[in-house]
């Protein structure tokens, strides 16, 4: 199923003071600016429904939310299938989950401006376990990936960052999410320390992480993730209790 998604991001407030009226006297004062502002955000997105959606009418179904490298932004949504599980998808194997595959648009990179509203749109529209929502990423997407994790840790259920780097600053915040971290050691594009510095912060916070590193792989850690059935068995014993981070 392919989609266009145009939603109004969540209200961004600025606030300062107390005072809007105007002043003449010379001298300092303070003010206050106070308005609220939308966004408009867009984008194509790939959505598969599992076989028995249609006959399970009352069934909720986890949520897994693929995050694409910088060579499938913009242009045919074509270009998601490339890589990952839509590829996969499009080749036949049936997920047991609602995967939406977001297509970031030419010249930008993963925010939570656009992710976050088509999320929820998902969810309103779909019936979606909302204690089972997975996020994963593969080199730009991984990036994505460890970002919006940092940024709403209470959101998913587990995260699976391949070949992607973040801020190690959040490692805190994202102390009681499940990891399972992909990198190919011999990477040329993205240096294993980047996945390697986010594994050792969230080992240090006591984080349930595992990191898992192909010796002989180069950029390509994705191909021989995805089409792991031991990684979707580790996703199927993860869940939120009551939509938190455990």
């Amino acid at each position: 199923m392919k989609g266009l998604v145009t939603l109004l991001a969540f209200p961004l407030v600025f606030a300062a003071c107390s005072s809007h009226q105007p002043v003449a006297t010379p001298g300092q004062y303070a003010c206050a600016f106070d308005k609220t502002i939308t966004k408009n955000v867009k984008c194509n997105y790939l959505l598969y429904l599992p076989g028995a959606y249609g006959t399970r009418t009352t069934q909720e179904w986890p949520l897994m939310v693929f995050l694409h490298g910088s060579g499938e932004r913009g242009g045919s949504i074509d270009k998601v299938k490339k890589q990952g599980p839509p590829k996969l998808i499009a080749e036949g194997r049936q997920y047991p989950y609602i995967v939406l595959s977001p297509q970031c648009p030419s010249g930008e990179w993963w925010s939570a401006d656009l992710l976050m509203p088509l999320i929820d749109e998902i969810i309103a529209t779909y019936r979606v376990d909302t204690n089972r929502i997975y996020l994963t990423g593969l080199s730009m997407g991984g990036f994505g990936a460890w970002r919006l994790a940092g940024e709403y840790p209470w959101k998913w259920a587990a995260v699976v960052p391949i070949c992607g780097g973040g801020n190690p600053n959040d490692a805190w915040r994202m102390r009681r999410l499940p990891f399972w971290v992909f990198h190919g050691a011999q990477d040329n594009v993205v240096p294993i320390a980047e996945s390697q510095t986010m594994v050792d912060a969230l080992k240090k916070r006591g984080a349930d992480v595992q990191f898992t590193i192909y010796p002989d792989a180069k950029h390509d850690a994705w191909t021989a993730t995805y089409t792991n059935d031991a990684l979707y068995a580790w996703l199927d014993e993860h869940r939120t209790a009551g939509g938190k981070s455990r």
